[in-house]
């Protein structure tokens, strides 16, 4: 099969995935006796129209970038990382720690640049953790890492009852930061903030590293086949915990622009689908850090149109049509996954059996 034949069947399933959880959407808004072509073209008219708007989509987008960029740094060496939610908080939680301690104490320019190393390497660190125990004792990753996500979740909300509580000390969370630690606005007018060039800027990193350098050839070797890789002198036990501690280095990074960027505080349970999203976005851009940025961009919309649809006068949508259109947007492209391994199996055999009767 060609690289040919694998971009047509992406570009086919991807949009009929999309189109389909559209469609199922709109039918469940027929069902509470709603136009949904009428609440479709104004909520498009509006995220196109108004700037505002569409500076949100791209700040929804952020966060996303960098967890589906974690998915896919790893599936890249056939590992699977499901626990991109735990490190995006645990980023999250060494962001806000950081910043509350250095608030008002360096510049704003210092004080981002040494938050967002450190949520590089606090997430980084629970990824190697994983990678470590897949190396060291074969240990599945998959279980390891969606298990280390309810472990990060409940020292955070330790940490949101005890050292981190506000100073009132009536609600679990911690004091909000001031506007010196806030990454700035990057477009006047919108919610936008440099998180957005930050992430794109990472991606296309990401890109250069799996495709322009040893490191990335040696992953995506193992990848494809870790026992020959060890034989021609790659080992893959190293390339596991490398391979883990960037992927939950990206996720990490997501909790800094989310806490720096839009949250400006640390809250308990927030943002609880980010590691889920990323991972259907990463499937959807076939694990390419460049699609990435569009898929992502996406699933942005999905979530900025849902709610321009929640809060149309007069026409009383449930909040919950966002969960459920991006819900449906997700398994559909779940599904197109396996749909295109089954065409390529397909065209395989296709192939070989044409080899055998010439």
């Amino acid at each position: 099969m060609n690289d040919k034949d694998k971009l047509k069947d992406l570009i086919i399933t991807n949009f009929l995935a999309i189109a389909a959880g559209l469609i199922l959407s709109g039918l469940m808004l027929m069902l509470l006796h709603i136009n949904p072509f009428t609440v479709f073209g104004d909520a498009l008219h509006t995220m196109f129209t108004d700037k505002y708007t569409m500076g949100d989509v791209l700040l929804k987008a952020t966060p996303l970038i960098f967890t589906a960029l974690a998915f896919a740094f790893t599936f890249k060496a056939n590992l699977f990382n499901i626990g991109a939610q735990g490190q995006f908080y645990m980023g999250a939680i060494v962001a806000i720690a950081a910043s509350l301690k250095m608030d008002g104490v360096v510049p704003t320019p210092v004080l981002l640049l040494i938050v967002v190393v450190l949520t590089f390497v606090a997430g980084g660190l629970i990824g190697a953790l994983i990678g470590f125990l897949k190396a060291r004792y074969n240990a599945n990753e998959f279980l390891v890492s969606m298990m280390s996500t309810y472990v990060v979740q409940a020292l955070m909300n330790y940490l949101l009852r005890t050292f981190l509580l506000e100073t009132k000390g009536e609600y679990p969370q911690t004091d909000a930061i001031s506007r010196e630690a806030w990454i700035p606005t990057l477009i006047p007018g919108t919610r936008l903030h440099w998180g957005f060039v930050l992430a794109v800027l990472v991606a296309v990193g990401v890109w250069i590293l799996l495709y322009k350098t040893t490191l990335g050839y040696r992953i995506r070797a193992v990848g494809s086949n870790a026992s020959a890789s060890e034989k021609s002198g790659i080992k893959s036990k190293k390339v596991f915990v490398i391979a883990f501690f960037i992927s939950g280095a990206l996720a990490g990074m997501a909790g800094f622009t989310e806490i720096n960027g839009v949250q400006h505080m640390l809250i308990q349970d927030f943002n609880t689908s980010i590691g889920s999203s990323g991972l259907g976005i990463a499937i959807l851009a076939n694990a390419n850090p460049i699609g990435i940025i569009f898929a992502s961009i996406l699933f942005g919309a999905l979530g900025v149109i849902g709610n321009l649809m929640g809060r149309m006068p007069g026409l009383n949508i449930p909040s919950s049509i966002v969960d459920l259109m991006q819900g449906f947007v997700m398994i559909f492209v779940i599904v197109s996954y396996f749909l295109r391994a089954w065409m390529a199996n397909r065209r395989e055999k296709r192939r070989l059996q044409k080899v055998v009767e010439k």
